[in-house]
């Protein structure tokens, strides 16, 4: 097996790769690692059964091909010779005629075409005398390449115990040298990605479907060649050995429980099986017959599709309808002649194991996906792993990534899409106060520029009137007119003071001060009737903090004010709520009073949009809390409800302060 390993047998086209973990769930020997969700093939882990190019629906798994070396020995000058695995009647179960499909395999360029199945009857004769001898206990056939590197590799104490035996492919090359000499080229064809690296002895190795690509390229067609038989030496039971119990078959054998200790194991997950139970001493002394696959008949190296049991039928009517006509003499006169053929062959183990971790370490891996206790492990193998334990073992040891579980991957996208839809809802209030800030600062300009032109003139009216007033007296009757002319004057110079202060740009005047006290403050002002009752609520660390003491007085204040003012006549709650973080201070000021509409709820901080009757709010109070909140680098958000369908009416202004000011 000194080939082993010389090239990669199996690779991935990471562009058709899609994140499935089919091959994972597949692969035997787990020998596929996932790198940012792409499945690559471990070379040295690779036991070459091809099950990953068999399973992959995208085809993103594909062998090692070997056309183009074989169609380079084919114009060569060497004498070339190409032996064919008896399983290639259930490939070629389109060609009617053997004798057609011998010719089109001759008509690529070959010299000689032969038939495995008699290095078959050469290997069964061995394992024949193997069975039958008491001195061998505990044997595992060795003529399925996938199945002697799974030995080597992942069982390599089980090494001595592996069938001191040739494959068939090299029993008939090492008989086809000593007839035509060494010198000869051979290419083993069938249905095995495995066979590629399992002997330097073979030239080449090519599967069916390859086959079937020379034949395209070559033009060859079964109705355009020449029909001829294969050359000898030529098979006798043999032919029957791809197909379950073959191995038992060809040595006459009878598979008798009362005579004969023999375990027969096919596919991935019952010759693994087998081989477990054996190592651990479950079943004796038991010889193994083992294949990878299903049999070879449904090796990866065969056309997609195939039927098992088909494909049985196909083989076992070639070798009954060859035995009609077989030369029971003259394969006797060519097993005489290879009698003295050498068909051993040794192997060496190759330990490709991997240490445990811990199991700290593995529960380290496990909490951070998620799964905190037994019952969070699901072991759903959508990862591709049988266990939950399986797949952290398989991230501890590079193989896999925690993004494979399926669960921890969804609750995953579930937090990123909560996330998002809470940055989203921030990114919307964001929009929102930018939108106000832009309407406010236009305002603003606005309000300036009137209130600086309206100062003047209200002041020469005011100053006019009360002279007026004090020339005509009381008793005059156009001192009731001068007098309300003076109220209505002061009114106006009220609202044109409050569009100064809403358009200021001066600076907050920022001292330390306790917070609590200042909110406690504010409520002792309130001026509120009996039915209206005042909650105060504070769950501080930190009471301290950077704020304008006169400002933040009046914005608690206008928005208790205003809460009094939205309760029904029935009365209601107004509740003043402090909590803090280590940057911010934040304030809570919710009343169960009428609530602001949707409708209005875009308005309430623009200057002179007011709910209140005519002459009893000017719109201002809300627009100069947000200037000043802004101000001082805050936030201020609103929550309403006006529908009582929609449960509780009411308000809640919350207030975000930083804690110290910025630098």
């Amino acid at each position: 097996m000194s080939r082993s390993y010389r090239n990669q047998l199996v690779f991935t086209i990471k562009d058709r790769c899609r994140v499935c973990y089919t091959c994972v769930r597949e692969c035997p020997v787990k020998a596929i690692q996932i790198i940012n969700g792409q499945a690559a093939v471990v070379n040295l882990r690779c036991i070459g059964c091809g099950r990953c190019t068999t399973v992959c629906s995208q085809n993103a798994k594909v062998y090692l091909q070997t056309t183009s070396e074989v169609q380079n020995l084919l114009v060569s000058s060497h004498k070339k010779a190409a032996i064919i695995a008896p399983s290639f009647a259930a490939e070629f179960g389109d060609i009617k005629d053997v004798r057609q499909f011998v010719g089109m395999v001759r008509a690529l360029g070959f010299d000689y075409v032969c038939e495995v199945a008699f290095g078959a009857d050469l290997v069964a004769r061995e394992y024949e005398k193997n069975f039958n001898s008491h001195e061998i206990q505990g044997m595992i056939s060795s003529d399925c390449p996938a199945v002697v590197y799974y030995v080597r590799h992942y069982h390599p104490d089980l090494v001595p115990q592996l069938a001191k035996i040739a494959s068939p492919m090299v029993a008939m090359t090492r008989a086809l040298m000593k007839r035509h000499g060494d010198d000869l080229k051979v290419v083993f064809v069938g249905p095995c990605i495995a066979k590629k690296a399992e002997s330097h002895e073979v030239t080449e190795v090519l599967t069916f479907k390859e086959l079937r690509q020379l034949f395209e390229d070559a033009g060859i067609r079964q109705d355009n060649v020449e029909g001829s038989d294969f050359d000898p030496p030529r098979a006798g039971k043999g032919a029957i050995f791809p197909i379950s119990r073959g191995l038992l078959q060809t040595t006459n054998i009878r598979e008798d429980l009362s005579e004969r200790d023999i375990i027969i194991a096919e596919g991935p997950e019952n010759f693994r099986n087998a081989l477990k139970e054996f190592e651990a001493g479950y079943i004796g002394a038991q010889h193994l017959e083992l294949l990878c696959c299903n049999g070879c008949i449904m090796g990866p190296g065969t056309s997609p599709g195939g039927k098992r049991y088909t494909r049985s039928v196909l083989v076992t009517n070639y070798v009954r309808e060859k035995l009609r006509t077989f030369d029971q003499t003259q394969w006797e006169l060519d097993m005489r002649e290879f009698r003295e053929l050498d068909i051993t062959q040794v192997f060496s183990p190759e330990d490709r194991r991997i240490p445990q971790p811990t199991n700290d370490e593995i529960a380290q891996v496990m909490f951070s996906m998620g799964k905190k206790e037994p019952k969070d492990q699901l072991n759903c193998g959508a990862c591709g792993y049988n266990t939950c334990e399986e797949h952290a073992v398989a991230i501890l040891n590079g193989f896999a990534e925690t993004e494979m579980c399926l669960p921890f991957a969804i609750e995953k996208l579930h937090r990123s899409l909560n996330d998002l839809n809470i940055s989203k809802e921030k990114l919307a209030k964001a929009k929102d106060a930018l939108k106000q800030t832009e309407k406010l600062a236009h305002m603003g300009q606005l309000s300036a520029g009137i209130a600086h032109e309206l100062n003047n003139p209200l002041g020469v009216i005011t100053m006019y009137s009360n002279i007026l007033m004090e020339e005509v007296g009381e008793t005059d009757p156009m001192f009731q007119d001068l007098q309300l002319i003076v109220e209505q004057t002061a009114r106006c110079k009220k609202i044109v003071g409050g569009l100064l202060n809403f358009a200021r740009k001066n600076q907050v005047n920022l001292q330390e001060l306790n917070v609590v006290e200042l909110a406690k403050r504010s409520l002792d002002s309130v001026i509120k009737p009996d039915h209206v009752i005042l909650l105060f609520e504070s769950i501080v660390q930190n009471p301290i903090a950077d704020l304008d003491k006169d400002q933040m007085l009046q914005v608690l204040t206008n928005l208790e004010k205003n809460a009094v003012e939205a309760m029904p006549p029935s009365g209601g709650t107004i509740k003043l709520s402090i909590s803090d973080t280590d940057e911010e201070i934040i304030i809570h000021i919710s009343d169960t009073g009428t609530g602001i509409s949707k409708e209005n709820m875009d308005k309430i901080f623009t200057p002179f949009f007011t709910t209140k009757e005519l002459g009893k709010g000017t719109g201002l109070g809300l627009p100069l809390i947000y200037g000043i909140v802004k101000m001082h680098k805050g936030k201020i958000n609103v929550d309403s409800n006006a529908d009582p369908a929609e449960g509780p009416t009411g308000t809640t202004f919350t207030l975000v302060l930083p804690r110290k000011k910025s630098v």
